[in-house]
């Protein structure tokens, strides 16, 4: 993996800095490309830490900021930095001057708390709630109407609320309200060992378990200066291209749902559910769990049989999806649905499937090569069109590609140790680690404590990102297509709240 250069800044540099960087942000050319701002705190001092990717095959570089009063706000020069600001602003009272929407993120109206509760100073301390109002927009036409939808959703949906505004069918402006269940995960890392970490990691998203502890033990592995043995590096690429082939498959047969393509929800959800069972024969679990663990894997596994199991399943996968590109009436619904501009993308920080589909070539797994990616060959799919026709073709070209990376990695894969001792952790010991997972670019930044527990661990979600990108597709649109286009970007809440 590429190493993480690291470059500290004073905080009245910062906005300067930042616009000599990103000054052609819309360039056609694949970088620089800003991917997550996070805060660290170091005893009594606030840190925080801007990353950004310089290009492919380049090291990440971390930008270190005291934040010892207020720093400007980024969010005008790079609108994507907007939440991850006011992420910071909640959860550990930093102040950001001049920012465009100040307004609370996380935690909602009327949360009443001792100290910003990712502080030490907050000691655990339980949030306390008051009654306050909840933001509603103000209306100056009695033709537009206001809908509040959710928290609670109809069948297993998760909880988010959205507002909209509209007249008819015509929606004018959209307004989602997550962080309904936030969890504190990050915050439940501090002093577990990481080993046990694993564990947390494996549940921040259930359907991404092996991207997210694969981005985990990178960064573990980083921070103690870990090699993973090759037989490992394989394996963990064959674990996460399995994940990718079902959340694919499973997205398909939901967004099949959306267009009313009966057929096409019950073929995907069959496809998903046998690999799943692939998965679970040849791991244990379907998921799949408990394999992953810093410095390698916690047992071997037996994969003999598994090419033979996949080509079968080739042929069923590339039928139904030549049967949905051939379906009249589920492409009517799909092409100029959701459009999301190259412009957009870029600024408002989309990653993953989303990028991908607006003609942003970026794909972490050939640009920052991890596992065993760096040995293979790997076709990087991208789309031009922006609308939830190409975010479908990016996944749909994403799943042969999988199928072709199992298929050369089992070709590779030799007998040899699956795990690498983890030496002591020393004193202030940092690490990244990334993943791409079905959704996007998954980042992981650790840092231990002297006595070798962690002290703070920031995840970076796609769905946090994309979450961020969705409404600017949602405006301007109409009520009979929201949920496909929703269904078209493969959010999960989960994700994005942690």
């Amino acid at each position: 993996m590429n190493a993480r250069e690291v470059v500290h800044i004073e905080a009245g540099a910062l906005l300067r800095l930042a616009q000599t960087v990103f000054s052609d942000g819309h360039s056609r050319t694949p970088c620089p490309r800003m991917q997550m701002a996070y805060a660290v705190q170091n005893g009594s001092v606030l840190e925080a830490r801007y990353l950004l990717s310089l290009g492919t095959g380049r090291p990440f570089t971390e930008w270190r900021v005291p934040a010892e009063g207020p720093l400007p706000s980024l969010a005008h020069q790079l609108p994507m930095l907007s939440w991850y600001e006011r992420e910071m602003a909640d959860l550990f009272g930093m102040t950001f001057e001049q920012h465009p929407h100040p307004q609370p993120l996380v935690l909602h109206e009327g949360v009443q708390c001792i100290a910003p509760p990712m502080l030490a100073a907050a000691g655990g301390a339980p949030l306390n709630y008051a009654p306050a109002a909840a933001w509603t927009p103000m209306l100056d036409n009695p033709a537009i109407q206001h809908l509040p939808f959710g928290p609670i959703r109809a069948d297993v949906v998760e909880s988010a609320e959205f507002q909209f505004l509209y007249i008819g069918e015509s929606i004018l402006h959209y307004h989602p309200r997550l962080f309904w269940k936030h969890r504190g995960m990050e915050k439940r890392f501090e002093g577990c060992a990481c080993v046990p970490a694993v564990v947390l990691a494996e549940r921040v998203s259930g359907v991404g378990s092996v991207a997210h502890v694969l981005a985990y033990c990178q960064a573990v592995e980083d921070a103690l200066v870990v090699e993973v043995p090759e037989r490992a590096s394989y394996l963990r690429l064959i674990l996460a291209e399995l994940e990718r082939l079902y959340n694919h498959l499973h997205y398909f047969g939901h967004l099949c749902q959306t267009t009313t393509l009966k057929v096409g929800e019950a073929q995907g959800l069959l496809l998903e559910e046998q690999v799943k069972q692939i998965i679970g024969r040849y791991t244990g679990s379907r998921l799949p769990r408990n394999l992953l663990v810093p410095g390698g894997l916690r047992r071997d596994l037996d994969l003999a049989g598994l090419d033979s199991a996949l080509r079968a399943l080739a042929l069923p996968i590339d039928s139904y999806l030549r049967h949905m590109d051939n379906t009249r009436s589920h492409l009517d619904r799909l092409i100029t649905t959701g459009p999301l501009t190259r412009e957009l993308a870029y600024d408002q920080g989309a990653t993953g499937p989303i990028e991908r589909a607006s003609g942003i070539d970026r794909d972490a797994r050939r640009d920052h090569p991890y596992a065993a990616y760096g040995a293979l060959h790997l076709e990087v799919p991208v789309e031009e069109g922006g609308d939830a026709y190409a975010r479908a073709r990016v996944r749909a070209r994403e799943l042969k590609e999988s199928l072709g990376l199992i298929h050369q990695a089992l070709m590779r894969l030799k007998p040899g140790a699956t795990r690498a001792p983890l030496p002591p952790v020393t004193a202030d010991a940092e690490g990244l680690g990334w993943a791409e997972s079905p959704r996007g670019t998954l980042l992981y930044a650790v840092s231990f404590r002297a006595d070798g527990r962690l002290a703070r661990v920031k995840i970076k979600s796609p769905s946090f990102s994309n979450w961020r990108v969705f409404p600017y597709t949602v405006h301007d649109s109409n009520m009979m297509d929201y949920a496909i286009n929703e269904a078209s970007f493969g959010l999960t809440v989960a994700g994005c709240d942690r």
